[in-house]
């Protein structure tokens, strides 16, 4: 082979090999680009929208448990009764059919006869019998209604708390995985803040004033909202030094005696859905698809909120989130 063979050879060996390299180094160098601004506070949201819907649902089945076990409370209290009657009544029946042994039935007819003063006596006691009788029946006829009733009714409500239980036990093996998520979105708020967000610590204000509202009952409810201002957020609290968002939408009309359940999406159910357009003070807002978020409206273009792990219960704007609808308890 020539020499000048041999240095084209080389030379085109020498270009390849740094081919090959610019084509392995140059994804990884574009794979491990810092984030920008806007990308991370973008994760943030998305972040806190998934945790907050987790905590959500952890507040919807534990509403769920509570109802439930209390209406098995309830119909174990009834049923108390019930069982101590069918044991009297079982041992009615027992001595009842005792005796309609030992008398043969028919005998029994024939031994009053025997016995009896006069026809008369004897009227008195066969009519008597008759009514023992037709009152026994009637009374296993009546408890075996009710029983079955009954046994129906905590049938269906033992399978509804066992189901329930059920997803309280799942939620409570996500309950790590909760606390695990907190801190990935601490680590990016962390992040967020070193690269100069302003969004991290929320964008609102935590010592405005309530309102002057021209129905006291309304005025009660955002006064007491506005009174939490500041407050920490914290998942699943209602109160009274800490909320999340449902939390405290649930215990600030709860001061009138409107009981809301504690679940965003729960508590648009059960209301009065509204128009932006006739929106109120203490009427809620809210918020993404499926509900994941509420606040409660105070004045044009402002809420109370409770926002997301890591902030404090403020007074924000609403402008430019995802709304999904606007509704009013029944009051």
């Amino acid at each position: 082979m020539s020499t000048g063979h041999r240095a084209r050879r080389s030379v085109l060996r020498t270009l390849l090999i740094g081919f090959v390299s610019l084509t392995v180094l140059a994804p990884a160098t574009v794979a491990h680009a810092d984030p920008s601004l806007s990308e991370i506070e973008a994760q943030l949201e998305k972040s806190s929208q998934a945790l907050e819907a987790t905590v959500e649902s952890w507040n919807h089945v534990n509403d769920e448990l509570t109802a439930t076990q209390a209406k098995v409370a309830e119909l174990q209290s009834k049923l108390k009764p019930l069982e101590d009657g069918v044991a009297t009544t079982g041992a009615n029946v027992e001595q009842f059919a005792i005796a309609q042994f030992k008398t043969a039935g028919n005998m029994r007819g024939l031994s009053m006869m025997l016995n009896a003063s006069s026809s008369g006596d004897l009227v008195d006691q066969l009519s008597m019998l008759q009514q023992i009788t037709h009152s026994q029946n009637a009374e296993i006829a009546g408890y075996k209604a009710a029983r079955s009733k009954y046994d129906d009714e905590k049938k269906s409500l033992d399978e509804a708390l066992a189901a329930v239980t059920s997803q309280k036990t799942q939620l409570e093996a996500q309950r790590q995985k909760i606390e695990g998520d907190i801190k990935k979105l601490q680590d990016l708020k962390n992040r967020a803040t070193a690269a100069g967000s302003t969004k991290v610590n929320g964008s609102g204000v935590t010592n405005a004033k309530a309102p002057v509202i021209d129905d006291a009952t309304r005025q009660k409810v955002v006064s007491f909202a506005y009174a939490q201002l500041g407050k920490k957020y914290v998942w699943g609290a209602a109160g009274p030094n800490s909320y999340d968002c449902s939390g405290l939408t649930m215990t600030a009309w709860k001061q009138v005696g409107v009981n809301l359940p504690h679940n965003a999406a729960d508590q648009y159910r059960t209301m009065v859905h509204i128009s932006a357009s006739q929106l109120m003070p203490g009427d809620l807002i809210f918020f993404y698809s499926p509900i994941s978020h509420v606040g409660m409206y105070t004045k044009p273009g402002k809420m109370v909120d409770a926002p997301t792990t890591g902030k404090f219960v403020e007074e924000v704007s609403y402008a430019g989130r995802q709304i999904t609808g606007y509704a009013r308890p029944k009051y």
